[in-house]
């Protein structure tokens, strides 16, 4: 599942990841408030941090001025 387009965009999986990351949250939260299956919000969630849109500190996950930026 890619979650960054090929012009950089963000995919409609990875901007509803963004937006329930309202606060620190864990993979799990995450798949609760998107409907997503938790594989799919665990590996889109690598992603976006490998593209420095989000970044995890004790197991949750929160977004970077980078990836707020992208939902503005």
């Amino acid at each position: 599942m890619a979650c960054i387009g090929p012009q950089g965009e963000l995919t409609e999986s990875a901007r509803k990841m963004l937006t329930a990351l309202e606060s620190p949250s864990s993979p799990e939260d995450v798949a609760s408030r998107t409907s997503l299956p938790l594989f799919r919000v665990r590996a889109g969630l690598r992603e976006l941090a490998e593209g420095e849109l989000v970044t995890m500190i004790n197991s949750l996950y929160t977004p970077t001025d980078r990836g707020r930026s992208l939902l503005a």
